[in-house]
């Protein structure tokens, strides 16, 4: 079944929320921020009124060049703001199309994503562009592990059926001068594409709603073992060079699957001893499992990391090994 959603900046006035949900639309992503200054003012009094009306909502952001962190520093406070962090949320949208960021776009969107689920301990994130973007300038395969969903614009008229593939292609903008009861003048209209559900866009409401504490920067590796916290423009090849491992080493000792899906701000474990081991939670683990994993026991993680309730731990910290 095709699920139908409309994306609204303030360049689109909503005058009934109501009307739009009973037009069959059943998502909305409002533009949140863009650069690392500006606010979109008018979508933090519209969100609620767009859930109220059965509505899912989300947030976006449009891209600029330079300073990556600001910008997600930015996007992440207002996603927060706004309640878009937590469950029954469209998952984040980061938006490609400033024609000024072709150059670097692939190391951006890779930097950012990475940046963006530190920031706010979510994994899945859309990426929007054109399809000139997506056929001449994105390299999805660069950055888009299982969690990075694309969504593409190209105004044929046809919901959900955009004449480009891709097997994490979820969304498509077919419209761009689209109308919409309770939408005064045109605005963009969006499909889900093929067995892509509404459901799969949607945050499930593990990521925290307030912000999670600061890690502990990560220790400079030892040449016995120890992290490596991935830089944009990183490769494995080029990490197992530098630490005097392999490829295969590295992928195995991380379950990395894929050798050429790596992503900046992924902590690696380096192969060593052991001693002076560190390990960054991610988004979902337990304690219990990272104790199976690295064969050692709950009481023994909790008694070298100072940790009260073993049952408390966040994506981002990092614990000290046995």
């Amino acid at each position: 079944m095709t699920d139908y959603g409309i994306d609204v900046s303030h360049w689109n006035a909503v005058t009934d929320w109501s009307a739009v949900q009973s037009n069959g639309i059943s998502f909305c992503s409002f533009k949140l921020t863009e650069s690392t200054t500006y606010t979109d003012t008018t979508s933090p009094g519209r969100i609620p009124a767009a859930r109220a009306a059965g509505i899912l909502p989300g947030g976006y952001h449009f891209a600029r060049p330079g300073d990556v962190g600001g910008q997600v520093a930015h996007f992440a406070a207002n996603l927060r703001a706004a309640g878009l962090l937590g469950g029954g949320a469209l998952a984040p949208m980061l938006d490609m199309e400033a024609a000024e960021l072709r150059p670097s776009a692939n190391g951006f969107v890779a930097d950012f994503i990475g940046r963006l689920r530190s920031a706010t301990g979510i994994r899945r994130v859309l990426v929007y562009a054109n399809l000139d973007w997506f056929t001449n300038v994105l390299r999805p395969g660069d950055w888009a592990d299982p969690d990075v969903l694309l969504w593409i614009a190209r105004y044929n008229g046809d919901p959900g059926r955009p004449g480009w593939s891709h097997p994490q292609l979820a969304l498509h903008q077919h419209a761009q001068h689209g109308t919409v009861p309770g939408v005064a003048g045109n605005v963009d209209r969006n499909a889900t594409v093929g067995s892509f559900t509404l459901g799969q866009l949607t945050l499930d409401g593990t990521a925290p709603t307030s912000p999670p504490s600061p890690a502990p920067a990560p220790a400079p590796p030892a040449a016995g073992g120890g992290t490596y916290t991935v830089r944009s423009g990183d490769t494995l090849s080029g990490i197992a060079t530098k630490f005097g491992t392999t490829v295969a080493a590295l992928a195995a000792l991380n379950s990395i699957s894929n050798p050429n899906l790596i992503y900046a701000g992924q902590a690696l474990r380096l192969p060593g001893s052991g001693a002076g081991r560190r390990y960054q939670v991610r988004h979902g683990d337990t304690l219990s499992a990272i104790a199976a994993r690295f064969g050692t026991t709950v009481a023994a993680l909790c008694s070298r990391n100072g940790i009260a309730n073993p049952n408390k731990i966040q994506a981002g910290q990092w614990l000290s090994l046995p």
